[in-house]
């Protein structure tokens, strides 16, 4: 065997790259879907949030990104007027770790959902 035959990509081709806007969208689709039309219930809240991480992980997955991990976040609350922030922190490599976010509001549900995408070396 020559030493050609045997590589060892260590960063994705442009085209498997985690692609920000491509996943943004998916969020926004899957909260869309699922919370148009619903009114906040306290019992309802963590089964919906459950629900909606799972459905974007396998979203991402389906896009068949080879060796990447997806981490998702869904934070779903009650509508009251308030203000809420959020923030994380990542270590990752910025070439090919990147996040994507969307939200979600009606007269009774705010919703905001985070998809990291990190690559596996």
């Amino acid at each position: 065997m020559s030493s050609d035959s045997k590589k060892y990509a260590i960063r994705p081709q442009f085209h498997k790259k985690f692609k920000p806007m491509q996943v943004k969208e998916i969020i926004q689709k899957c909260l869309d879907d699922k919370l148009t039309g619903q009114k906040y219930h306290v019992d309802k809240a963590s089964k919906f949030s459950r629900e909606l991480a799972d459905t974007i992980k396998q979203e991402l997955k389906d896009l068949q990104w080879d060796r990447y991990k997806y981490v998702v976040q869904v934070v779903i609350g009650e509508q009251r007027g308030e203000g809420v922030k959020m923030g994380s922190r990542q270590f990752w490599d910025v070439e090919t770790d990147n996040l994507a976010q969307a939200t979600f509001t009606n007269d009774s549900i705010f919703a905001a959902a985070v998809a990291y995408g990190v690559y596996l070396y």
